[in-house]
């Protein structure tokens, strides 16, 4: 058993069993790629794939067993690297965080900008990225830090706290007519067409929510996948928009007017998650505390995986 077989048994589950993909993401041929988990199970007297035909469809028991252990090792193994790394060059490396655009328009630019006055020769990456998208890139290794509202604070195997909470809010170009509608309601917005987040972004569960409750079927005449094309439609009169609270900018957004809408949907927490076990380079821990600057130091320096 070599490290090459491990990496191509977690490559093959991750690329959902196609063997070209798995050969492309390491820079080999698909013959070796079937030579290598051929010779494994050579090795260890047990199937680790179902096959039909020449194909691989998933993994039997024993390759699930397996598979746990090879993601622990691989694991480990970044761990090791990140350890040197830490005490060899230790304001120096890459930070990879996944969030998603609202997070990295709207919320992050003040951390970021004390994170690299603090940190100036680490390469810092914000990778712009779907909440289940996020999560991938965290159980996978490839991100170290993961911002979201959705899908990761009951996702197993990471570890998540609450960065801050927020409600949507609704805008509308000024001089609609709901400005005048006071207090707002629910019914009163949805007599107009509505432009919000696409389903799975930016807490748009709790906007549906919300109409459902209140026996509505509102018109969503648009979706999108983040604030700054809502807003350019809705300056348009296309529709009332509904948006996170945070990115309405008042000196960006002058076309546009805030109304009071606290009241019409429940609160949204987005969380900050790492991955369990994954070793933390110090400044990524410096990191998560210019967002929470709560958390517990004691928590950083006594457990390396919180």
């Amino acid at each position: 058993m070599n490290f090459q077989q491990l990496r191509i048994i977690s490559e093959t589950v991750r690329h959902h069993y196609n063997l070209t993909e798995v050969a492309n993401a390491l820079f080999t041929s698909q013959s070796g790629v079937s030579k290598h988990i051929k010779d494994l199970e050579d090795e260890l007297g047990i199937e680790l794939f179902i096959r039909k035909g020449k194909r691989l469809t998933g993994l039997t028991e024993p390759g699930k067993e397996l598979i746990k252990i090879v993601e622990r090792i691989l694991l480990d193994t970044r761990n090791i690297k990140r350890l040197a790394e830490q005490f060899s060059q230790y304001d120096q490396g890459q930070l990879t965080i996944a969030t998603t655009h609202t997070q990295a328009q709207y919320a992050l630019p003040p951390v970021v900008r004390q994170f690299k006055k603090a940190f100036p020769k680490v390469h810092l990456v914000l990778h712009q990225s779907s909440p289940s998208e996020i999560v991938s890139m965290l159980l996978d290794g490839q991100a170290d830090i993961g911002i979201a509202t959705e899908a990761l604070e009951n996702t197993t195997n990471l570890i998540s706290f609450p960065y801050y909470t927020w409600h949507h809010v609704i805008i509308v170009p000024t001089g609609h007519p709901l400005q005048s509608v006071h207090p707002l309601t629910l019914e009163a917005i949805a007599e107009f067409p509505i432009i919000t987040y696409h389903h799975g972004f930016t807490g748009r569960s709790r906007i549906d929510q919300a109409f459902a409750q209140a026996g509505l079927s509102p018109d969503i005449a648009m979706s999108a996948l983040d604030a700054d094309v809502i807003k350019t439609y809705v300056a348009l009169g296309m529709g009332v928009g509904i948006i996170a609270s945070v990115a309405f900018v008042p000196e960006r957004d002058s076309l546009l007017v805030k109304l009071d809408s606290s009241h019409l949907f429940e609160k949204n927490t987005t969380y900050i998650s790492i991955l369990q076990n994954h070793y933390l380079r110090d400044f990524a821990y410096c990191f998560i505390e210019l967002c929470i600057p709560t958390l517990s130091k004691s928590i950083k320096r006594n457990d390396k995986s919180f």
